[in-house]
């Protein structure tokens, strides 16, 4: 997308409270033929590695719309990187977060890991992980825009995904009580305490907002639902927003998708709000995902583009 002026940004973007009209407008239209289950954000794509223009503009639509598609390729349990790395370039997605912990690819194995660091880490184990967006404990010029996974392996039992379009919170939000968007958007709603690993800072403790808009005007959002290691701006109006997110995660909201990706499966997204159940491996099912995070939003999926 061009460039966009930062006053033109603050002048059309629907996040910002005081552009209450095209707010609506936005909203309206974001609703509107909303997606009513995950299988309407199921696209067949045979192989990714050679994608088909009318697969790729049907990802594409459903990413325009809810922040997120579904695909089920015919690559089964290949292992071959290329696969979730061929779709990040066809969505022109090339600054790939290579975390620490990540393969030399820049994509992580999430699988469980039996010995080593990874083996202290939720993803690495068969533990159920929250609900969050990807990289909240990033820096604030290293966010996570999008995230795609890639099935390889699915677990023998367990590891249902959840999925939520972040906008959508945001809306359900922002109709319940204008304000509550005005508390999560402010420069300290969360702060994530530092990594000390052997005595040493391995991350400086990072506060931000939980909304914020980014220069082209489009909507990040950055949460966690744990409560360890997580410290809350400590005000009404920002543990009453905060209870009311964790009401609509914990309900069955019609915009709330659960399912269980099979081998060749996966999630092309702007990081939305996702999470996953606890699962139990067996001798020929262990659960392996590519994970995928890009610094950049997916091409073509901007509010103003």
């Amino acid at each position: 997308m061009n460039a966009i002026s930062p006053r033109l940004v603050a002048f059309y973007s629907p996040f910002f409270l005081e552009n209450e009209d095209r707010y609506r407008y936005w909203r309206d239209a974001k609703l509107k033929d909303y997606p009513s289950n995950i299988g309407d954000l199921l696209v067949d794509i045979g192989d990714p590695r050679t994608l088909r223009r009318s697969a790729f503009d049907a990802l594409l639509t459903r990413c325009c719309k809810a922040n997120m598609a579904l695909y089920a390729s015919n690559t089964g349990t290949d292992p071959d990187p290329e696969i979730p790395l061929s779709l990040g370039r066809r969505f022109g997605v090339v600054g790939l977060n290579k975390n620490w912990l990540a393969d030399a690819t820049g994509l992580t194995s999430l699988k469980v890991a039996e010995g080593g660091p990874r083996q202290n880490y939720i993803p690495y184990t068969n533990r159920v992980i929250h609900w969050h967006t990807d990289g909240y404990y990033n820096t604030a010029n290293e966010q996570i825009r999008a995230l795609n996974l890639h099935v390889v392996q699915r677990a023998a039992h367990g590891g249902e995904n959840a999925l939520m379009d972040h906008e959508v919170a945001y809306i359900l939000l922002r109709e319940k009580n204008p304000d509550f968007i005005r508390a999560l958007m402010a420069p300290q709603a969360m702060t994530i305490p530092a990594r000390i690993e052997d005595g040493k800072v391995a991350r400086q403790e990072e506060a931000g907002p939980v909304f914020s808009v980014t220069t082209s005007g489009n909507l990040h959002m950055r949460y966690t639902i744990r409560v360890n290691n997580v410290i809350w701006a400590d005000d009404l109006l920002t543990r009453e927003a905060l209870a009311y997110l964790e009401t609509i995660l914990h309900s069955d909201s019609p915009y709330i998708y659960r399912g269980l990706l099979e081998p060749g499966m996966g999630l092309v997204s702007n990081n939305v709000l996702h999470d996953r159940a606890a699962f139990t491996d067996d001798a020929t099912h262990k659960r392996h995902y590519y994970r995928a995070r890009y610094f950049d939003r997916l091409a073509g999926t901007g509010v103003l583009e």
